[in-house]
Protein backbone atom coordinates (compact mmCIF):
# COMPACT_ATOMS: atom_id res chain seq x y z
CA UNK A 1 0.00 0.00 0.00
CA UNK A 2 2.88 2.41 0.81
CA UNK A 3 3.66 2.65 -3.23
CA UNK A 4 -0.05 3.36 -3.83
CA UNK A 5 -1.14 7.18 -4.88
CA UNK A 6 -4.33 8.38 -3.87
CA UNK A 7 -6.98 9.05 -5.55
CA UNK A 8 -9.24 11.56 -6.78
CA UNK A 9 -12.96 11.45 -7.11
CA UNK A 10 -15.25 13.59 -9.09
CA UNK A 11 -17.73 15.21 -7.21
CA UNK A 12 -19.38 18.49 -7.19
CA UNK A 13 -19.93 20.91 -4.41
CA UNK A 14 -23.69 23.12 -3.82
CA UNK A 15 -24.01 25.14 -0.91
CA UNK A 16 -27.88 26.28 -0.17
CA UNK A 17 -28.53 28.06 2.79
CA UNK A 18 -25.30 28.14 4.60
CA UNK A 19 -24.99 24.37 4.21
CA UNK A 20 -22.67 22.72 2.02
CA UNK A 21 -23.59 19.28 -0.01
CA UNK A 22 -21.42 16.74 -1.85
CA UNK A 23 -22.98 15.10 -4.71
CA UNK A 24 -21.10 12.55 -5.54
CA UNK A 25 -21.77 9.30 -8.10
CA UNK A 26 -23.63 6.47 -6.67
CA UNK A 27 -20.74 3.63 -7.09
CA UNK A 28 -18.70 6.29 -5.53
CA UNK A 29 -20.66 5.95 -2.60
CA UNK A 30 -21.21 2.22 -2.24
CA UNK A 31 -17.34 2.28 -2.75
CA UNK A 32 -17.36 4.50 0.26
CA UNK A 33 -19.87 2.44 2.43
CA UNK A 34 -17.89 -0.88 1.42
CA UNK A 35 -15.05 0.63 2.56
CA UNK A 36 -16.30 1.61 6.05
CA UNK A 37 -18.04 -1.53 6.48
CA UNK A 38 -20.92 -0.13 6.49
CA UNK A 39 -24.29 -1.03 4.26
CA UNK A 40 -26.38 1.65 2.62
CA UNK A 41 -30.05 1.47 3.05
CA UNK A 42 -32.22 0.66 0.12
CA UNK A 43 -35.44 2.02 0.88
CA UNK A 44 -38.56 1.22 -1.43
CA UNK A 45 -40.33 3.17 -2.76
CA UNK A 46 -43.80 4.58 -1.93
CA UNK A 47 -47.23 5.12 -3.82
CA UNK A 48 -45.70 8.55 -4.61
CA UNK A 49 -42.77 7.04 -5.90
CA UNK A 50 -40.93 9.00 -2.38
CA UNK A 51 -38.02 7.04 -0.58
CA UNK A 52 -38.75 6.38 3.23
CA UNK A 53 -36.08 8.30 5.25
CA UNK A 54 -36.06 11.53 2.38
CA UNK A 55 -38.58 13.50 3.31
CA UNK A 56 -36.51 14.99 6.13
CA UNK A 57 -34.45 15.88 3.53
CA UNK A 58 -36.77 16.73 0.83
CA UNK A 59 -38.34 18.85 2.77
CA UNK A 60 -35.68 20.67 4.47
CA UNK A 61 -34.47 21.16 0.83
CA UNK A 62 -37.65 22.81 -0.14
CA UNK A 63 -38.23 24.72 2.53
CA UNK A 64 -34.91 26.49 2.06
CA UNK A 65 -35.17 26.95 -1.30
CA UNK A 66 -38.66 28.32 -1.48
CA UNK A 67 -36.98 30.70 1.92
CA UNK A 68 -34.50 31.72 -0.36
CA UNK A 69 -36.75 32.99 -3.35
CA UNK A 70 -38.68 34.92 -1.03
CA UNK A 71 -35.69 36.47 0.18
CA UNK A 72 -34.56 37.86 -3.02
CA UNK A 73 -38.19 39.20 -4.02
CA UNK A 74 -38.64 36.47 -6.81
CA UNK A 75 -42.40 34.82 -7.88
CA UNK A 76 -41.86 31.25 -8.45
CA UNK A 77 -42.68 32.47 -12.22
CA UNK A 78 -39.64 34.65 -12.12
CA UNK A 79 -36.77 32.52 -10.56
CA UNK A 80 -38.27 29.79 -12.76
CA UNK A 81 -37.79 31.80 -16.07
CA UNK A 82 -33.97 32.92 -14.59
CA UNK A 83 -33.17 29.49 -13.85
CA UNK A 84 -34.47 27.95 -17.36
CA UNK A 85 -37.01 25.38 -15.67
CA UNK A 86 -40.87 24.92 -16.16
CA UNK A 87 -42.70 26.84 -13.21
CA UNK A 88 -44.93 23.70 -12.57
CA UNK A 89 -41.34 22.05 -11.49
CA UNK A 90 -40.42 24.82 -9.41
CA UNK A 91 -43.84 24.39 -7.92
CA UNK A 92 -43.59 21.03 -7.15
CA UNK A 93 -39.74 21.30 -5.82
CA UNK A 94 -41.12 23.95 -3.30
CA UNK A 95 -44.13 21.86 -2.19
CA UNK A 96 -41.78 19.10 -1.38
CA UNK A 97 -43.53 16.18 -4.18
CA UNK A 98 -40.27 16.51 -6.19
CA UNK A 99 -36.90 16.39 -5.45
CA UNK A 100 -35.08 18.02 -7.90
CA UNK A 101 -31.51 16.49 -9.41
CA UNK A 102 -27.98 18.39 -8.79
CA UNK A 103 -28.10 20.33 -12.27
CA UNK A 104 -31.68 21.69 -11.58
CA UNK A 105 -30.64 22.55 -8.10
CA UNK A 106 -27.38 24.57 -9.61
CA UNK A 107 -29.51 26.48 -11.75
CA UNK A 108 -31.75 27.76 -9.11
CA UNK A 109 -28.50 28.54 -6.72
CA UNK A 110 -27.28 30.37 -9.83
CA UNK A 111 -30.09 32.30 -10.76
CA UNK A 112 -30.71 33.29 -7.32
CA UNK A 113 -26.52 34.18 -6.26
CA UNK A 114 -27.16 36.83 -9.66
CA UNK A 115 -30.34 38.37 -8.21
CA UNK A 116 -28.66 38.78 -4.99
CA UNK A 117 -25.64 40.41 -6.88
CA UNK A 118 -27.58 42.95 -8.75
CA UNK A 119 -29.49 43.86 -5.62
CA UNK A 120 -26.08 44.15 -3.90
CA UNK A 121 -25.00 46.39 -6.83
CA UNK A 122 -27.82 48.14 -7.33
CA UNK A 123 -28.11 48.75 -3.39
CA UNK A 124 -25.01 51.56 -3.19
CA UNK A 125 -26.16 52.94 -6.46
CA UNK A 126 -29.40 54.04 -4.79
CA UNK A 127 -27.84 55.15 -1.81
CA UNK A 128 -25.98 57.69 -3.74
CA UNK A 129 -28.17 58.84 -5.96
CA UNK A 130 -30.23 59.19 -3.06
CA UNK A 131 -27.08 61.51 -1.62
CA UNK A 132 -26.32 63.32 -4.74
CA UNK A 133 -30.68 64.60 -4.90
CA UNK A 134 -30.28 66.34 -1.09
CA UNK A 135 -29.62 69.76 -1.21
CA UNK A 136 -28.55 71.48 1.64
CA UNK A 137 -30.98 74.32 2.49
CA UNK A 138 -29.53 77.48 4.51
Amino acid sequence: MAGRGRQAIDYRGVELDGIRYVILREVVFQRFCEKAGIRPRDPAADEDGFAPGFDLDRASLAEKLARRRRATGLSQADLARRAGIRPETLNRIERGRSTPDFKTVRKLVVAMNAVESEQLADKPRRQTDKESTHVDQP
